[in-house]
């Protein structure tokens, strides 16, 4: 028996946590296959509005994408000012300018002031980031985007018709 995937208290979530569908995805802000993924997932979160919780988790491959760790550290820096979908929406929206100077841009556009962008060029989201990405390991996580529905691993396609099919399946039960 495979082991569920539950929502967590300090999970970025859109949507009510108590919704019948609750999607979890360990991402890469780096990773093409997550930038793929983006409009996809919002296309789908539109189509079920209250019915699904979208929960994003962070889970940086370092080895092939160098920048993805510091985008996800930029991420959670923002999350402390209640900014942090808006920071997800820009780093997938602009995936191929992660670097340290345009990370410091997007976050001058969302208003960190000068300490909170410091605090993240020094690493100090990196628990965080770090924790995450553990506990994707434990879930059997080896490659982004990863989904989980209701608990459990989908490993089928991830286009929005398809992921809509699969959701309203489920909520039909």
């Amino acid at each position: 028996m495979s082991r569920l995937v539950a929502l967590q208290d300090d999970d970025h979530v859109q949507g009510p946590r108590d919704a019948g569908l609750v999607l979890i995805e360990y991402g890469d802000f780096e990773c093409p296959y997550c930038g793929e993924e983006y409009p996809e997932i919002k296309a789908v979160q539109q189509a079920m509005g209250d019915a699904l919780c979208f929960a994003f988790r962070h889970f940086p491959l370092r080895q092939a994408h160098p920048h993805a760790e510091r985008a996800a550290e930029f991420a959670e820096a923002a999350a402390t000012i209640g900014r942090f979908w808006e920071m997800h929406d820009l780093l997938y929206e602009h995936q191929r300018a992660l670097d340290e100077r345009s990370l410091v841009g997007y976050a001058g556009q969302l208003g960190f002031d000068t300490a909170l962008i410091e605090s993240a060029l020094n690493g100090d989201f990196a628990a965080r980031v770090q924790k995450d990405f553990s506990a994707g390991v434990r879930n059997g996580v080896n490659g982004t985007p990863c989904l989980f529905l209701n608990g459990r691993r989908y490993d089928g396609a991830n286009d929005r018709a398809s992921l809509l099919q699969l959701l309203r399946d489920v909520a039909a039960g």
